[in-house]
C-alpha cells in the first residue's frame, strides 16, 4: 500500500520534467542492527524481476526477492523534527526493528 504522504512527496520530487520517469525503488538487504535493512533510492531503470505498484502517477518498484519480505507493508513518507525520510511501516513480516526504523528482523 502507498500512503498519501508517500504519494505527495514522490510527486513533489519527480515533478520536474527531467525526473518525470523516476520512481522509488525499495529493496531489502541483509545488514543493519536487526538483520535486514530497507534501502530506498530514486531510479529510472526497471529490471526483469521488478514489480511495479502505482497510484495517482506515483510509482514504487520492488524486486521479487524484496517483495517477499515487504508483502502487506505500507510505503510512507515521515517527517520528524530531526529527519524526513521514506519508510516501510506496518510490515507484517517484521518482528523487531531498530529505533531509526531502517532495519528489522523477521518473524519466525
Amino acid at each position: 500500500m502507498l500512503s498519501n504522504s508517500y504519494l505527495k512527496q514522490l510527486t513533489k520530487i519527480t515533478s520536474d520534467e527531467k525526473d518525470a520517469k523516476s520512481f522509488l525503488r525499495v529493496m531489502v538487504e541483509g545488514g543493519g542492527c536487526s538483520g535486514f535493512q530497507y534501502i530506498f533510492k530514486l531510479d529510472t531503470q526497471q529490471e526483469p524481476d521488478d514489480r511495479v505498484f502505482e497510484k495517482n502517477g506515483a510509482r514504487v518498484v520492488v524486486d521479487e526477492a524484496s517483495l517477499e519480505l515487504l508483502d502487506g507493508s505500507t510505503i510512507d513518507y515521515q517527517e520528524e523534527l530531526i529527519r524526513s525520510a521514506f519508510a516501510v511501516v506496518n510490515n507484517p513480516k517484521a518482528e523487531m526493528g531498530c529505533s531509526c526504523g531502517v532495519s528489522f528482523s523477521l518473524k519466525i
